[in-house]
């Protein structure tokens, strides 16, 4: 089973330069977000609502694989920490379970990693 996000009030604008798909996840209780393309201030907003969405509709463990973001600066940094925030806040956990060099470069320059691993 795919899902996509396909509610058009939670899609980007054409130019955003960022895709989104939600799906289940490997293991029961899971379920995961991979994006692509850029996270920056411009779109940030877009996956924050996708991962507030997941983690209030799921009710399960956020897996995120940002293995194909080639770029995320301090408002994608952000977003995310506000998701894994409001998933604790929930019960629940949000994972980064791959990264690219740009996105793990960010991680650990912000010392942020063991928060999101």
């Amino acid at each position: 089973m795919t899902a996509i996000v396909s509610d058009r009030r939670l899609r980007p604008p054409e130019e955003a330069g960022l895709e989104i798909e939600v799906i289940p996840g490997p293991q029961p209780g899971t379920v995961q977000v991979a994006a692509r393309g850029e996270i920056d201030f411009h779109n940030a907003t877009f996956l924050r609502q996708v991962l507030l969405a997941a983690v209030v509709s799921h009710r399960a463990t956020i897996l995120l694989d940002l293995q194909r973001v080639a770029f995320c600066d301090c408002a994608g940094l952000n977003t995310l920490l506000a998701a894994r925030r409001a998933a604790l806040r929930a019960g629940r956990g949000l994972h980064i379970t791959a990264a690219g060099r740009r996105v793990e470069r960010l991680l650990d320059l912000t010392d942020t990693r063991s928060l999101l691993t």
